[in-house]
């Protein structure tokens, strides 16, 4: 492959819902171009990106795969990336690191809750957006729907650039608004086309809208805009300088038609994106900051300026090693160069330098600025690390992952393994920075979290695949907490007597509760010498004891002021272990006469639906204890917003998805703790009685 200059090069992600036809598009787009010999398909595990067995498996994508090809002067990096919620985290990767979004949507659904979630991803990342519309070749295929979705939504940038003409499971033709002729594909997937005049019937309607392109154009820049006004038209050299602006600035949206597993209309998306697409140059430069300082720098497109690249994903692959998935931002890389990760201050030596097609690499010496590639073997590189010129060290803003939404605990299969377990968890997490792992010690739980159900199973498949161990998945406990809402005065009181020196220690005890959130407070009120000041910590350290271990579930006590004000001791048969004892038990009886109540993690979720569901919702977020808080609509959408228990929220993302006919989505994130109601108090407090007695 030839050497690319930053302005011929075309970094784009396919992006869409789920299940919309991204991964036949980029198919089509590989054959179109001579990547590929044989446009592969989906049902039988023949396409280029989805080549992992669990993909070919399920049929759908599961991770971003990097394809690459010529056309028409330019090489395209093109990143096919996942539509379930479940796997947005390579979304988000993939969207870093190019400079064009293609939103592929289904004819027959318009804007759905993924697709409005990929398009504020791309916009966040500042990538241009270009739509299209997908599967025009089929029953109730429906153009003027979906664009008025896409309208409704996106407002007046959204920018037609085609009319099909015969939408619907004969479709082969439609009018290119630019060059305004009529467009004919074979439909035997060649890609084959013929143009020919726009038919009469259809004239008026194609100028209309070819004027309003016009205008698009010269408003995204403002000379261009003074002369349309002077003289009502642009020149073509004009309408594509002003294309191109509004294209790179996100002030216009282009639609397209097309069906990609029968290769229609595929070439011309290419040869648009070619001519009036993104270049890594048009892009603003990207500002780092100097190694170990707040101290910030621009980093410009440029194959003379000092190194600096990100790597936005890492994948395991057999007989190969771990492959780091990068972007040169500026400067040049070549295999065999040092370089500093600036992100873990390590430094690193650059292998095999490679451009792929899924599974298939092809070895280069060098990779330039604005170009995408891989590497193999860095000793301690993640995702989301800047590897960079050692002389002129930089920081590369990094990947802003979103938070998981589901957790599960994980067991061993097999004695041992725990080990191996927790190596391989990590391993895992490092090349997928959207899972997570910890062992929580308080509720004796290694607990995994992702993005949905779907995920955990691919990552505790991966786990067994790898590092060839097994484990179970159970339901994670729950971290409550046991506080009071009262007061209480006793006595603790241990004395043994066994033959030989005795044990005595005997303390009197007061406990109130303390604000939320204020934790704990010990208060040494003894007078008189009545408790040797050296016994003291002692008692205090009982008391903490018991806190950790909790009095009436077994979990921590929080939020509660404990002062010491009397008791009394001997001479001889006192010690620190008696009224460390002493104060245990003191504390106990205190805790259970102060009225003690359990606490429990509320969580704030964010539920985005089609309006259909919302009222099915709402219905089951109120059953699972939730209390809404507030609702909005985003575009055609309801964001649906409540406060939920922890402990409703086992395994609610399949429950949403199935609710909703996979058209839901939700995040979440920690709140606040708030009091459990009696009854399930009780419930808890009989559980944890049980487990005590066996």
């Amino acid at each position: 492959m030839k050497e690319y200059s930053a302005a011929d090069i075309r970094n784009l992600a396919l992006i869409g819902h789920a299940t919309v036809g991204k991964t036949s598009l980029s198919e089509a787009m590989l054959f179109s171009a001579g990547a590929i010999n044989r446009q592969g398909k989906v049902d039988d595990g023949s396409t280029t990106s989805d080549y992992h067995g669990d993909e070919i498996e399920r049929k759908i994508s599961i991770n971003a795969s990097l394809l690459n090809c010529e056309w028409n002067h330019c090489k395209f990096n093109i990143l096919d990336t996942p539509g379930y919620s479940d796997f947005m985290g390579d979304v988000i990767g993939a969207l870093r690191v190019v400079d064009c979004g293609v939103v592929v949507i289904n004819s027959l659904s318009g804007v759905e809750v993924g697709t409005e979630k990929v398009w504020k991803a791309a916009n966040k990342a500042g990538a241009s957006t270009v739509f299209f519309v997908n599967r025009m070749d089929k029953e109730h295929a429906d153009f003027n729907t979906s664009l008025e979705s896409l309208r409704g939504r996106f407002g007046n940038k959204v920018m037609q650039v085609h009319i099909p003409v015969n939408g619907g499971e004969g479709f082969d033709s439609f009018i290119d608004l630019i060059k305004m002729t009529l467009v004919k594909y074979e439909t035997n997937g060649s890609g084959k086309f013929s143009t020919s005049d726009i038919p009469d019937d259809l004239k008026t309607q194609a100028e209309g809208l070819h004027e309003q392109l016009i205008e698009m154009a010269a408003e995204s820049d403002d000379q261009l805009l003074e002369k349309f006004f002077e003289e009502g038209t642009l020149s073509n050299d004009e309408i594509k300088k002003g294309l191109k602006s509004g294209i790179a600035s996100q002030s216009i949206f282009p639609v397209f038609c097309g069906s990609a597993e029968k290769n229609i209309a595929v070439l011309h998306l290419m040869n648009f994106i070619a001519e009036y697409g993104t270049a890594p140059t048009d892009r603003p430069a990207e500002i780092a900051k100097k190694a170990g300082t707040e101290d910030e720098e621009e980093r410009a497109c440029d194959p003379n300026a000092p190194l600096s690249m990100l790597v936005f994903k890492t994948v395991s692959e057999s007989h190969l090693g771990e492959l780091s998935f990068f972007r040169v931002v500026s400067g040049k890389i070549a295999s065999g160069s040092e370089v500093m990760n600036t992100s873990r201050k390590v430094s690193e030596k650059i292998g095999q330098i490679y451009v792929m097609n899924g599974k298939n690499r092809i070895e280069l010496g060098n990779l330039g600025a604005g170009d995408i590639g891989a590497t193999v073997k860095l000793k301690d590189t993640h995702t989301g690390n800047t590897l960079s010129d050692k002389k002129e060290p930089v920081e590369l803003k990094g990947i802003d992952f979103p938070d998981p939404v589901i957790r599960i605990a994980v067991e061993p299969k097999a004695k041992g393994d725990e080990d191996k377990i927790s190596s391989g968890l990590h391993t895992l997490h490092e090349q997928d920075p959207t899972f997570l792992s910890i062992h929580d010690a308080e509720l004796s739980q290694t607990i995994i979290s992702g993005l949905g159900e779907l995920h955990l199973a691919v990552v505790v498949k991966r786990l067994k695949e790898k590092f060839g161990v097994d484990v179970n998945l159970v339901e994670p406990k729950i971290p409550y907490r046991e506080t009071i809402k009262g007061k209480a005065e006793t006595q603790g009181k241990y004395k043994k007597q066994s033959g030989g020196r005795g044990q005595y220690g005997d303390t009197w005890i007061k406990v109130e509760p303390q604000p939320r959130g204020a934790g704990f407070e010990f208060v040494n009120a003894i007078v008189g010498g009545v408790i040797p000041s050296k016994f003291i910590p002692a008692v205090e350290k009982g008391i903490i004891e018991v806190m950790e271990r909790g009095v009436i579930s077994g979990c921590k006590v929080v939020d509660i002021k404990v002062t010491l004000y009397d008791g009394s001791y001997h001479n001889v048969d006192s010690s620190e272990m008696a009224f460390k004892v002493a104060g245990s038990m003191g504390f106990k009886k205190a805790f259970v006469e102060a009225k003690p109540i359990l606490l429990e993690p509320v969580y704030d979720v964010e539920v985005t639906v089609p309006e259909d569901f919302m009222g099915d919702v709402m219905g089951d977020l109120s059953g699972r204890r939730g209390k809404i808080s507030g609702m909005e609509a985003e575009g055609p959408f309801q964001v649906v917003k409540a406060k939920v228990p922890l402990s409703e929220l086992y395994k609610y993302s399949t429950s949403l998805r199935s609710m909703t006919q996979g058209r839901g989505i939700h995040r979440r994130k920690f709140s606040h703790y708030e009091e459990v109601p009696n009854d399930v108090t009780q419930k808890l407090k009989a559980a944890y009685e049980e487990e005590r007695s066996k």
